[in-house]
C-alpha cells in the first residue's frame, strides 16, 4: 500500500491477516458514457461469463461493443462463449497500461477503496458497490478529455449485484 506522509515520517496502516477476496469486473463505454459492472466471488470462467452476458444485455438494440481483453486466463479460455454483439480485442500479455479500463480501478482504489480493513466479505462487497456508485455519480461529459477519471466516463446504468449464493 501507499501512503502520503512527511519525508521520515513511518505512518501506520491498517494491516489484516484474514483473506477473502471479491473480484470486481467492469466495463465502460467511453463514447457513451455508460457502464456495466459486476462484483462476484471468483475470477473464472464461469463469473467471466456472467460479466460478458451482463455488457451484451446493456449494449443498445441493434448497436455492437468491443471489448478489450487482457490475457487472463479467464479471457482467454475456449469455454468464455462470446455473444454475437460483442467483439474482443486482445491486448499483448503482461501490458495492463495498454488496457484504460485499469484508469477506473486505479481511481477507485485511490478515492474510496486503500488503506481498509473489512470487517466481513458483505462489507467488502457493499464498499465496493458503494465505491461504483459514487463513481457513476461524478458529472460526465461528451468530450472524453473533461472527464473526471481520465479517458473515460460511467453513468447511472453501471449496475452492481451481491455475490452468488454458494
Amino acid at each position: 500500500m501507499r501512503q502520503w506522509a512527511r519525508r521520515g515520517a513511518r505512518p501506520r496502516q491498517p494491516a489484516d491477516q484474514r483473506y477473502e477476496n471479491a473480484y470486481l469486473f467492469g466495463a465502460i463505454c467511453p463514447a457513451h458514457g455508460k457502464g456495466a459492472a459486476l462484483a462476484l466471488p471468483y475470477a473464472d470462467t464461469e463469473m467471466m461469463q456472467l460479466h460478458v452476458d451482463e455488457i451484451a444485455a446493456n449494449v443498445a438494440q441493434g448497436a455492437h461493443a468491443v471489448l478489450i481483453f487482457d490475457r487472463a486466463g479467464w479471457h482467454t479460455t475456449p469455454g468464455l462463449k462470446m455473444p454475437a454483439n460483442l467483439t474482443p480485442i486482445w491486448l499483448p500479455s503482461r501490458s495492463p497500461e495498454l488496457n484504460p479500463v485499469e484508469n477506473v480501478w486505479q481511481y477507485l482504489r485511490q478515492n474510496w477503496l486503500s488503506n481498509r480493513v473489512f470487517e466481513t466479505y458483505d462489507d467488502i462487497i457493499d464498499d465496493a458497490c458503494e465505491a461504483w456508485n459514487k463513481l457513476t455519480a461524478l458529472p460526465t461529459s461528451s468530450d472524453p478529455s473533461e472527464c473526471v477519471i481520465g479517458p473515460m466516463s460511467v453513468s447511472r446504468e453501471g449496475r452492481w449485484y451481491k455475490p452468488l449464493a454458494p
